[in-house]
């Protein structure tokens, strides 16, 4: 394994940092943290100019073709700009579930969507029993006219108020295992018996809601896959969004590191800079072992998921259970160093630390993953 970036990707890496300095300064984020949208149409389509929203999609979809590894780039820089905005929900839920379960019809129709800016998309997984694995999964769908039927409730959806289509994991039966029986269907918005609710959330950048199916009727054409086959590609699909979260996780974390640094340099107390003395020296220093710690955990499932190895899914709880940690701790001394104006709401750190909690629950948190490292290495 190489654990250097090609040349590409460092210039990936400089072109979007650049543009997301140029584009998505705080005072940006903070405006969007302000609405119920939480994006801009005008942000949106210069993201998909940059190609950004296709990055990983085959080229016959309007896509780049580009690894996994790559995204992992381009995630890092987000997070270090604490992006906000519906490209996780969209690029890496609702696409990456069409693209791997879809027909070639369907991915057709919706990912050249996606790429194109032209479509958002997310993927209606958990629900208010907060599990998740997929005996979790207890949405009813039954089969009536042709089509199904689907009723229930999912909870947590993210940027649900924003999609054009919703990726939605039913059970269509039951079977041996928890995991037989999950299908999965493509449902648009505006369908009859679909209520979206906006949840209120800690961290604003990050949108939810609640999504009711009162009797949803959706044709034969909107099954994903194969009947009752849904889960083992919907659990492929989460565990990319876990690595690409966990990069995004690493961007902020880093920001937050230079950013304390710099502070520590020029804050004068007693005579001369905080960063002088042995107490600052010793928080600085864990945080620099957790966030290289972190990316070291996150580019070997990056590259785990590129290769398809067959300890991808190990690889990826390994490192969320650690980024989860790593990211909430780095944050929290770096608010800690800044000492009083790090406490308060005009300070940028808070926007980091709101991400780091947010980020620390989605796709299950430390704890969830360290089990299922156990459990993947059959303890």
């Amino acid at each position: 394994m190489d654990f250097g970036f090609s040349q590409e990707q460092e210039m990936l890496r400089a072109t979007a940092r650049k543009f997301l300095e140029n584009e998505c300064a705080s005072t940006f984020v903070r405006a969007r943290m302000e609405e119920p949208a939480g994006v801009t149409d005008e942000f949106w389509a210069k993201l998909a100019e940059q190609g950004w929203l296709g990055l990983v999609y085959p080229e016959e979809y309007g896509g780049s073709g580009l690894g996994f590894v790559d995204l992992t780039v381009l995630m890092e820089e987000m997070g270090r700009a604490v992006m906000p905005g519906p490209f996780v929900s969209t690029v890496l839920l609702g696409g990456l579930t069409i693209l791997e379960a879809g027909s070639p019809a369907q991915k057709k129709e919706w990912l050249a969507k996606i790429a194109a800016g032209r479509a958002k998309a997310t993927l209606a997984w958990t629900e208010p029993n907060a599990r998740w694995d997929a005996a979790g999964v207890t949405l009813g769908a039954r089969a009536d006219k042709g089509g199904f039927v689907l009723s229930g409730t999912k909870l947590f959806v993210p940027d649900a108020h924003l999609a054009d289509v919703l990726v939605v994991a039913a059970r269509t039966g039951e079977g041996k295992s928890p995991e037989e029986g999950v299908s999965l269907f493509l449902v648009p918005k505006g369908a009859r018996g679909l209520e979206v609710t906006l949840l209120p959330t800690m961290d604003q950048t990050r949108k939810l809601c609640e999504v009711g199916f009162k009797d949803t009727a959706v044709p034969a054409g909107a099954l994903l896959g194969e009947k009752g086959g849904g889960w083992a590609p919907l659990r492929r699909v989460i565990e990319r969004a876990t690595v690409a979260l966990c990069a995004e996780m690493c961007g902020g974390a880093q920001k937050v590191l230079e950013m304390t640094t710099e502070y520590a340099k020029i804050r004068v107390a007693f005579g001369k800079p905080i960063g002088t003395y042995q107490g600052v020296k010793h928080k600085a220093a864990d945080m620099l072992v957790d966030v290289e710690n972190a990316k070291s955990l996150t580019y070997y499932a990056a590259w785990a998921m590129d290769e398809n190895v067959p300890e991808a899914a190990l690889a990826a709880s390994m490192a969320k259970a650690y980024v989860s940690d790593a990211y909430r701790k780095v944050s929290g001394t770096g608010i800690q160093l800044h000492g009083g104006i790090g406490f308060t709401w005009e300070h940028d750190l808070h926007l980091y630390f709101k991400r780091a909690k947010s980020s620390e629950f989605t796709f299950g948190d430390a704890t969830y993953h360290r089990e299922r490292v156990a459990q993947l290495i059959n303890l």
